[in-house]
């Protein structure tokens, strides 16, 4: 029985979908006591009492158990609910999901034969592993790291009540990161949940400061202690496949967003938490970067032997506050400073960006700003504010990141107060955006380091013109100052998806939030600890239950390799056509499609010829195109062609809609009317060329196949058809060179004597959406809409920031 100790399938998912779909335990209980519900059921339990017993008492765990403790501080005691760290470690490290793709030493990857250009992705593939194995084997050779990431981030866990939770995440660096940032994997595990009290009975405020800091490193330096001599000596442990190793837990990094960072190093607020440069000097570019010498700040920590005084004097000679006994002083190979990683959400989007934003709006108006994000045809990766993005509050991180898509665009053309040059604002808005990209890519080499400075390069040397306007005095801004750690991070941990706080967000929704709503909120942690391992039983036991279910197989053999830029992905059309059949006059007047018939006799015109080397142009494509009769009035149909993801490094990974195009005539829906949208792609005209000028923009305003008995009376048996063709309006092809500030490419229509020109092409040559931003002008049209401005305006600019993919190709 694959669901013991349920008897039965519906047994099991009756008590899965209790305990993960959100039910409450009194609303459950009170399902169970209609009368006949569990008898017809069959179930064993006739509440939520009993099945809690069921889980508690016959389901395994995988995890360990939490434990509550009491840290003393300034003569008060504190609980601290947590679990035994070396079993979270032994947990993940033997879990037989990760077995196959565990990595158990560091590695040098490489471009080329010659090994001169470096790649750096996973975290074992970054010199801090290669450096720290090097000390290791000098104490205890031939041990395994286990690289430990610490994620801390104190949170509301209430709208209202100002209630809090401050949960510490932990993961190993040796599962692949793309399995690390998927909550569903279940790659980060609860530590530990830290006290949330404000010891507001403190009255002095520095006084009130320094108690927390040294409450908060007592608390994780006790649930840490065990890393002490784990670290040195190593314990054996067994991976998912039973391999035993001697491994050795060693702190790498730790994740947070700024304030966390100042606590965990003890730096005071404003300064750089990794190395020592001086406030006024923080918005150079130039001025050289030395991290903080751990050696000094643990020798200067020691002098807490020496007398308060003299403890307070050395930290302040270091730059550090006087904590006592911070959490990484005794950690084996730890260094604070160097483990402090960049992170992406709270420094570039919730920082930078967040910046740019007031500083462009303060330049060039919020009214025009808005116009313009109002004007944005649609396209799948842009997300459109119908009422501007002036007016946002409380702006997310995924907000922040969709307008960073169009950002650069909407702000061509603006007139500058005092009549400014506009180019320096542009290529300080470049360089901001193209570091944010290039922060962001799954994997580096030295040489897109080193496009990573220029970037930030492109920034400061035209950031003066935020100064000639009057909307900034200086820059010294911590997350600013940020930036220029991250080549040397990469370098040193992997690319930046290794540690993002972005990841652990929703954790905060699964193990702190979820977990508080179950509770009575009266010793509340005592509850969501306890509902939280209930809820590990049942995901343990759901995998076990699938295990059980496909064969109990052992997977294939994995072989990791470095991840790419273009996101594995495959073509999809549906099955069946949207409308089955629509007239060739609807398809001109409601589709758009003018030239429709022109160019479908085109088309089967040059495919009668078949293999012909030389393909007809101009007259005698015309005279054979003439002579062309359609063997159907109607035709099917399609609305959307699709891209979806593929699972290409083998981790299991869900399939999910990476890009479409839609090519959909204008419809009711209710009583509202919907617009015309005939999406903007990139069509390649040369098979398998890379070379952009084999591309071309074109306007997809028809999907369509043809009749399957029409095709013997119109094309010879030797002719190879495609399956699904697509009507296309045509853009002049790309320039020789992008702009010379936005580096955007500047489009208009093809035409031919004053009319589109369109043509057939397979739909298996447009290879991805693009989208084209209006060129605006000093003042754009009033009468400009989102649905028609493709059709009203001109000109357009290509846009490269809508995905990685797409910035890369145009950078």
């Amino acid at each position: 029985n694959p669901y013991h100790p349920f008897n039965s399938q519906i047994k099991w998912e009756v008590a899965r979908w209790a305990k993960l779909c959100g039910a409450t335990s009194t609303a459950f209980s009170d399902l169970l006591l209609i009368d006949g519900v569990s008898e017809r059921l069959g179930l064993s339990f006739k509440n939520t009492n009993e099945l809690n017993k069921i889980i508690d008492y016959k389901l395994p765990t995988g995890r360990p158990k939490f434990k509550r403790e009491q840290v003393v501080v300034a003569g008060e005691s504190f609980d601290v609910y947590h679990r035994d760290i070396l079993e979270c470690i032994k947990s993940l490290y033997s879990d037989p999901d990760f077995a196959r793709y565990l990595t158990f030493a560091p590695e040098c990857h490489y471009t080329d034969e010659d090994q001169t250009v470096h790649l750096f992705h996973d975290m074992y593939t970054g010199k801090w592993w290669w450096n720290t194995q090097k000390k290791l084997d000098q104490h205890c050779l031939g041990g395994t790291i286990i690289p430990i990431i610490i994620s801390t981030d104190k949170m509301q866990i209430t709208m209202f009540r100002n209630k809090s939770a401050y949960p510490v995440y932990l993961t190993i660096g040796n599962i692949p990161k793309e399995i690390r940032h998927k909550p569903s994997h279940g790659g980060h595990i609860l530590l530990t949940y830290l006290p949330t009290t404000r010891l507001e009975q403190i009255t002095n405020k520095a006084s009130r400061r320094r108690s927390l800091a040294n409450l908060y490193h007592a608390c994780l330096s006790r649930v840490l202690a065990p890393l002490q001599h784990a670290g040195l000596e190593g314990i054996n442990m067994r991976s998912g496949d039973s391999a035993l190793c001697c491994c050795h837990p060693l702190f790498a990094s730790f994740v947070g967003d700024y304030p966390e960072q100042l606590l965990a190093t003890g730096i005071k607020f404003g300064d750089c938490p990794k190395c020592d440069v001086e406030k006024d000097d923080a918005e150079s570019n130039t001025v050289p970067l030395h991290l903080q010498k751990i050696g000094e700040v643990l020798d200067a920590l020691a002098a807490l032997n020496q007398g308060n005084l003299a403890f307070v004097r050395a930290c302040a000679a270091v730059g550090i506050k006087p904590v006592i006994h911070p959490f990484w002083e005794k950690l084996p190979f730890a260094n604070i400073f160097q483990g402090v990683t960049p992170d992406v959400l709270h420094q570039l989007y919730q920082g930078l960006v967040k910046h740019l934003l007031a500083w462009l709006e303060a330049a060039c108006g919020a009214t025009e700003i808005d116009a313009h994000c109002r004007w944005l045809p649609p396209n799948h990766h842009i997300r459109l504010f119908t009422k501007g993005i002036t007016t946002l509050s409380h702006v997310s991180g995924i907000e922040h990141a969709q307008i960073c898509r169009f950002l650069l665009g909407i702000n061509i053309n603006i007139r500058l107060p005092n009549n400014l040059n506009a180019g320096r604002l542009l290529r300080a808005v470049r360089g901001l955006l193209n570091f944010v990209y290039l922060a962001q890519y799954p994997c580096h080499s030295t040489k897109t380091l080193q496009l990573l400075d220029e970037a930030l390069d492109l920034f400061h040397e035209n950031k003066l013109i935020f100064v000639d306007l009057g909307i900034r005095n200086n820059f010294n801004l911590p997350k600013l100052h940020a930036a220029r750690h991250y080549p040397l991070m990469i370098m040193l941990f992997g690319s930046t998806d290794n540690y993002n706080t972005e990841y652990t967000e929703q954790l905060h929704i699964d193990l702190a939030k979820d977990a508080y709503r179950t509770t009575n909120h009266k010793d509340k942690f005592a509850q969501m600890t306890c509902w939280l391992k209930r809820k590990e039983k049942i995901l343990r036991h759901q995998k076990y239950v699938t295990w059980r279910l496909a064969g109990g197989h052992e997977s294939d053999p994995y072989h990791s390799r470095p991840p790419d830029m273009t996101f594995g992905r495959e073509q999809v059309m549906t099955k069946h056509p949207s409308v089955k059949s629509v007239s060739l006059e609807k398809l001109t007047t409601d589709y758009r499609a003018t030239h429709f018939r022109d160019a479908l006799a085109h088309y089967i015109a040059q495919q009668t010829r078949g293999n012909d080397p030389a393909p007809l142009h101009g007259h005698a494509l015309d005279a054979l195109a003439h002579d062309i009769h359609f063997p159907f009035h109607r035709l099917p149909v399609f609305h959307k062609v699709k891209w979806c993801s593929v699972d290409a490094r083998g981790h299991g990974d869900a399939r999910v809609t990476l890009d479409s195009v839609h090519a959909k005539p204008q419809r009711k829906f209710g009583s509202r009317l919907i617009a015309r949208r005939s999406d903007t792609a990139l069509v390649r005209l040369h098979t398998n060329s890379k070379d952009l000028r084999d591309f071309h923009v074109g306007q997809v305003r028809v999907m369509f196949t043809f009749p399957p008995k029409s095709i013997p009376l119109l094309f010879p048996p030797m002719v190879h058809l495609p399956t699904h063709l697509a009507y296309v309006e045509w853009f002049t092809p790309f320039p020789p060179a992008a702009d010379r500030n936005s580096r955007l490419y500047k489009l208009s229509r093809s035409l031919r004597r004053g009319e589109t020109v369109a043509s057939i092409v397979p739909v298996a040559d447009i290879k991805r959406s693009v989208h084209l931003i209006p060129r605006f002008g000093v003042m754009a049209p009033q009468e400009w809409t989102s649905d028609t401005v493709l059709e009203d305006c001109d000109t357009f600019w290509l846009n490269s920031y809508i995905d990685r993919y797409t910035f890369s190709m145009f950078r």
